[in-house]
This record gives structure tokens, sequence and C-alpha cells, in this order.
């Protein structure tokens, strides 16, 4: 006989498996479908300080430790992507990049989002190592240390912040002509005396030394310059991965899911959380509270 689920969690990152624990707890079956690889996001960062309960830890281990805490709990875990969902009364059905037909009572999307990168040569291998895209996650590993921030929208200004009062040098790459960050954010900047800015750039490449990142290459004014670094942080924008969904959770005009914390959608049995969706703040902690709320109320409407 076909399975059905109590719940479908799409996507294995903090948000998705929080919300498979608490439904797991709440003795439902849950069946999570991962994309890529178990723990999202963090598994890029080699040393964590900021998750509760751990002095630190590596991203992939944390991912790890997640994973089999939900299995030992007894959830299902598939690697394939979801590529649509049909919802038919208390009935939801997803299709699958590997040709399965899953289905749920109800599902919780934990889809995340993907930091925007340059595409340069190296960039990928050097990501979670010498490249970054969160001060609060990885700034203090450059504390009194060279820096180059490139970005100059409000998320840049407000890594720039937190950045400056850690590193010895921070200097900021933005490839417009002017800094798109709110007055009130670059106003703040003006009383650090350990920030230059440069504006209208072009980022060419990533400097190595023996396989090392030591500097970024940049276009200025029509004139290549090659600045020294120990480090380098990417704030050029997030993109969320949820236009294959519009028909169950209507999106903002940036392609995030329109809710709250407790990730109501516009369709009764389709829940979001974490990254994917509105929210101020994108960080591990509220990823993890977003997919209990979201799997309560998936619960309460399951005992309906």
């Amino acid at each position: 006989m076909e399975k059905i689920y109590d719940v479908l969690v799409v996507g294995g990152g903090p948000a998705g498996m929080s919300a498979a624990l608490y439904a797991l707890r709440n003795g439902k079956s849950v069946l999570i479908v991962e994309k890529e690889v178990f723990g999202g996001q963090i598994v890029n960062s080699p040393k964590v300080e900021n998750i509760p309960g751990f002095k630190e830890i590596a991203g992939d281990e944390f991912g790890d430790l997640m994973m089999e805490q939900v299995t030992y709990q007894g959830g299902e875990v598939l690697f394939d992507e979801v590529l649509d969902i049909e919802t038919e009364k208390d009935l939801a059905v997803a299709h699958t990049d590997m040709g399965e037909e899953l289905k749920a009572h109800t599902i919780i999307l934990a889809t995340g989002t993907k930091h925007r990168s340059l595409g340069l040569k190296n960039e990928e291998s050097l990501i979670g190592k010498s490249i970054h895209f969160c001060a609060v996650c990885d700034g203090n590993f450059y504390r009194n240390k060279r820096v180059v921030l490139i970005g100059g929208g409000n998320s840049a200004f407000v890594e720039a912040e937190l950045l400056a009062d850690i590193v010895d040098k921070l200097i900021i790459l933005q490839d417009m002509p002017f800094f798109t960050a709110d007055q009130k954010l670059q106003d703040r900047l003006q009383i650090k005396n350990n920030i230059e800015k440069h504006c209208g750039t072009k980022v060419l490449e990533y400097v190595l030394t023996d396989g090392k990142l030591t500097g970024v290459k940049y276009l200025e004014d029509g004139e290549e310059k090659t600045i020294e670094c120990d480090g380098v942080f990417l704030a050029i924008g997030l993109i969320p991965d949820n236009k294959n969904f519009t028909n169950v959770a209507a999106l903002d005009e940036r392609g995030y899911f329109i809710a709250d914390e407790y990730g109501l959608t516009k369709t009764v049995n389709v829940f979001v959380a974490g990254d994917c969706r509105t929210k101020s703040l994108r960080q591990v902690a509220t990823a993890c509270s977003d997919g209990a709320n979201a799997a309560i109320k998936a619960c309460e409407y399951l005992n309906q």
C-alpha cells in the first residue's frame, strides 16, 4: 500500500530538521526531502560559535548531529529535489526530480536561500575557508586582520558595522557608482576609522599564494588594482528558490514566502519555515524556531 506521510518536509537545513523533530515528537510520520546536503548553508562554516549549547562546532558536524537526531526519532530522509506540489482536500502530492510522487497530509517548505556569489575562479573551493557570507558567524576568525567586503547595500553595511569592530582594516568594494544602503546605515560607518570604501569597482579575481587567499584583484577607473587581505565577505544578496511553489504559497516582491513565525500560507495544509520566508533575521537559531512553530501548527491541523 502506498505510504502517506503525516508531514513532508522540503529542505534539510536547521528549519526543516527542527520541524521534523517537533512533528516526530508529536507522534507524526515524517519524511524530509533534501536536494543537496543535510544541514543547509551552515555546513560551509568550519567553525560556528553562536549555536546555543556549543562553545564551537563545525557546521557540517552540526548538520550531521541534527540528522542523526531526526532519524533516531524515526524520521525518514530522501535525497531528491521537489519540483512542484499539488493539493487536493487534505492531501498534498510532491513530484520530484527522480520521478517520485510523494504524498502527505501536510507539507512544510523549508527551502532556504542561497547567497549570491561572484562566480569567479576558485571561489567555490574557498567558501567557508577564506570566503564567507556571515559576519556574525565567521567575523571573529579575522580579529585584527585585513578583510575585503564586497557589496554596498543594506545587508553589506550591516555586515560592515560588525566587521569594523573586529578587524584591523576593512575594505569595501561596491560595483555600482554609489552605495545603495540606507543613509542611516552609511552614517553609522562614518565614525569608524578603519574602513576604506571604493565604488564603481569590478572584482576580477581572487589572488592566491600557495593555494591560500592573499588578496583581491579589481578594476577601478579603468585601472587594475590588487589589495592584500586575509579574508573576503560577500554581501551581494540572497536568492530564495521558491518559484515552483507559488500555487500553494504567496511570494513577496523579492521571492520570499509571505508568512509570519507560524509559517501559515494561503493553503491550509502547507506551511513554511526558515530563511525562505519573510523575516528580519536569518540565523540558525531563528531557523530552528521557525521549524518548531511550523511543525506545531501542522500538528494542530492534523489533530483537527
